[in-house]
């Protein structure tokens, strides 16, 4: 599966599949154009983070985590994240 940092959701292969067959290049799940950078994509994620996205803070903090996306490795401000999302009923941040 893969997971779309525009709605936050895990799209299985087969889904993504289906849709590159009928000509869709966006999210299956929500339809929004793909980013095609990491800039793109911390700015779709930083988004979510803004409006209190559980899912969202929980992933932004393992990208702080493995210092991806342009982002420099930081273990306090994953930690910080984890804790926030999981305040925020994250399951995955417990």
């Amino acid at each position: 599966s893969g997971f779309m940092v525009c709605c936050m959701k895990r799209i299985c292969r087969g889904c993504a599949m289906a849709a590159q067959k009928r000509g869709m290049s966006d999210c299956p799940f929500c339809r929004t154009p793909l980013p095609d950078n990491d800039a793109d994509r911390l700015a779709m994620i930083q988004a979510r983070v803004a409006k209190k996205d559980a899912d969202a803070i929980y992933f932004l903090g393992g990208q702080y985590w493995a210092g991806r996306l342009g982002l420099q490795k930081d273990m306090g401000k994953a930690v910080e994240l984890y804790t926030k999302a999981a305040e925020l009923g994250s399951i995955e941040a417990l």
